[in-house]
């Protein structure tokens, strides 16, 4: 792979940089759900026994 990525031009260190930062944010975002799993769960049980909030007042 390492070949086939000098082969194309790939700025190897850039890649990797990128796929670390993905994988970062990847996991942040994961643990953000997790950590809030009941608060989101608690919200959309409330719009879907109530509604959006404010629902009235959108012009579409």
């Amino acid at each position: 792979m390492i070949e086939e990525a000098k082969a194309l031009g790939i700025n190897m260190s850039r890649a990797a940089e990128q796929g670390i930062a993905k994988a970062i944010s990847a996991e942040k975002t994961r643990r953000w759900q997790e950590e809030n799993k009941e608060a989101l769960e608690s919200s959309n049980e409330y719009v879907k026994r109530n509604g959006l909030p404010l629902a009235k007042y959108r012009l579409f």
